[in-house]
């Protein structure tokens, strides 16, 4: 049992919670449970979950403020599941480290896809190689073998999404990649209109590999997709 995925649920709703537990108990997954956000980062680093399920609706604990402070802890997969149906919120949520965001009520089974999606970019099955085994542009160094990032020599921090989103970009170097055909490769069927995901996720990348002569490495194709820049060495 130790080599089933975990899954940590924060939720107040005990109704929610039980159904979550059930659920998921029954397809082998460890779950382990908080309330009210207080004991999230201890469990983060006892239970060593996989995904957390994060309510944005907490009593006495900002969800907001708790989704930021676990993205800062820890590569763990962050799925919000909230009743906040405005696009601010789910852009708020995404820009604080969220992997994705599902809106109650939601139907269990389009749960469980998304928790298994979010285990097949942590554990990417293996593939043909199709690119070089590094891409070099500027100053930014990708070792696909080593899953490593280096800007100037120095690693660069990415979580699990962002470094899929990255691997996909840099392994077709100068091919347009739409938003839809990105969204299939990353996050799986069913998110191809979820633009906003795209959009969030370049400008987090952008923000952490760009730098500040202006110089591009995503270069945007307005209403159509995404390009990874082939200058720059």
């Amino acid at each position: 049992m130790t080599d089933a995925p975990g899954v940590l649920i924060v939720e107040d709703d005990r109704i929610i919670v039980d159904l979550l537990r059930s659920n998921l108990t029954a397809r082998g997954y460890r779950v382990v449970v908080s309330t009210d956000g207080s004991d999230v980062l201890r469990l983060l680093d006892e239970a060593a979950p996989d995904v957390v399920l994060l309510d944005l609706m907490l009593p006495g604990r900002d969800g907001f403020d708790l989704c930021w402070a676990v993205r800062d802890r820890s590569d763990v997969g962050i799925i919000v599941l909230s009743a906040r149906r405005g696009e601010t919120d789910k852009v708020r949520a995404l820009n604080l480290g969220a992997d994705d965001y599902l809106t109650k009520p939601f139907g269990i089974e389009e749960l469980l896809a998304r928790i298994h999606a979010m285990l097949r970019r942590a554990r990417p099955a293996a593939e043909p190689r199709q690119a070089a085994p590094q891409v070099r542009v500027g100053d930014v160094r990708i070792d696909f073998d080593a899953q490593l990032v280096t800007k100037g020599g120095k690693r660069v921090h990415l979580t699990r999404t962002e470094y899929a989103l990255l691997r996909e970009l840099a392994m077709n170097p100068g091919r347009l990649l739409s938003h839809a055909e990105l969204l299939r490769r990353v996050w799986g069927p069913g998110y191809e209109t979820q633009t906003e995901y795209t959009r969030v996720y370049v400008g987090r990348l952008r923000a952490k590999l760009e730098g500040p002569d202006g110089a591009e490495l995503i270069v945007t194709e307005p209403r159509a997709g995404y390009r990874f820049t082939t200058d720059g060495g």
